[in-house]
């Protein structure tokens, strides 16, 4: 997402339209799943690529657009929902609506778990909302050993309001995992891995008020710029992140056989 790829930059105007765009067009986009109210598309590269777009998206009733995007912002009420999660922290504030942060999670084992390091934007827009990021190098965050560091070259959410008090989100990313991932894997994420992962942030929406009456329910820096305490991180100590320098690995002899009950069941 980054311009010629060199520079890290926030996300201006123009760059929110036209991720705006691409979650709404139909146009060059092939549905891989529709069941259930969740629909999943990828675009462009072959099948048994590894590095795909993908977009899914989920009708929420009962959820308005603005619970929803506290729910995505909020990372202590994360730890509640998102079982993928390894780890999650904001690494310091930028301006009022973009920052940088940490994110770990775990990939179905026999896969190596996954981080990233990204520079995070967020617009609201009257009723609907967006959350773009894209992967950058900190240099107190470098790749651990226990990760493989994987690259999001543009990652977001566009939430609209769908009448009183419901919406629909939208989720679209383009991220390399590093590797030669196994086909089934590719074919895993847009059959299995989005669908639920839409579910669980809707089912995160509908209880989220009760959750956050119980916790500093005035707590959203997100919204109220005067609450963030993080630390200023300046332009100049980030750089683009380059899938091309970071650990390459070959996970394709993997078999799906050896994903444990639990990955079937997750």
């Amino acid at each position: 997402m980054s311009r010629g790829g060199e520079m890290v930059y926030i996300p201006d105007d123009s760059d929110f339209s036209s991720f705006r765009d691409q979650c709404e067009s139909l146009e060059g986009w092939h549905c891989r799943y529709n069941k259930a109210g969740v629909t999943v598309w990828s675009q462009g590269q072959e099948e048994s690529c590894t590095v795909q777009k993908i977009k899914t998206r989920i009708s929420c009733k009962d959820v308005p657009a603005e619970t929803l995007y506290d729910v995505l912002h909020d990372t202590r009420y994360r730890r509640k929902w998102d079982s993928n999660m390894i780890e999650t922290y904001d690494i310091g504030r930028l301006t009022v609506n973009a920052d940088v942060g940490y994110y770990s999670w775990k990939c179905p084992s026999p896969l190596k778990n996954r981080d990233f390091v990204t520079l995070r934007s967020w617009l609201p827009l009257g009723n609907d909302y967006m959350i773009i990021n894209y992967s950058v190098k900190h240099p107190k965050y470098p790749p651990r050993k226990d990760f493989v560091r994987a690259v999001s070259l543009q990652t977001g959410y566009l939430i609209k309001a769908n009448g009183d008090g419901a919406c629909i989100l939208y989720y679209l990313t383009q991220v390399d995992p590093r590797g030669s991932l196994p086909k089934w894997v590719v074919n895993r994420v847009s059959q299995f891995v989005a669908p639920k992962a839409m579910k669980k942030i809707y089912k995160a929406g509908l209880k989220y008020p009760e959750w956050k009456r119980r916790h500093d329910p005035g707590y959203k820096p997100w919204v109220y710029p005067e609450q963030n305490t993080l630390p200023s991180v300046s332009l100049a100590e980030l750089s683009v992140q380059h899938a091309d320098s970071l650990e390459n690995i070959d996970e394709t002899g993997l078999s799906e056989e050896h994903l444990s009950t639990s990955d079937h069941e997750a």
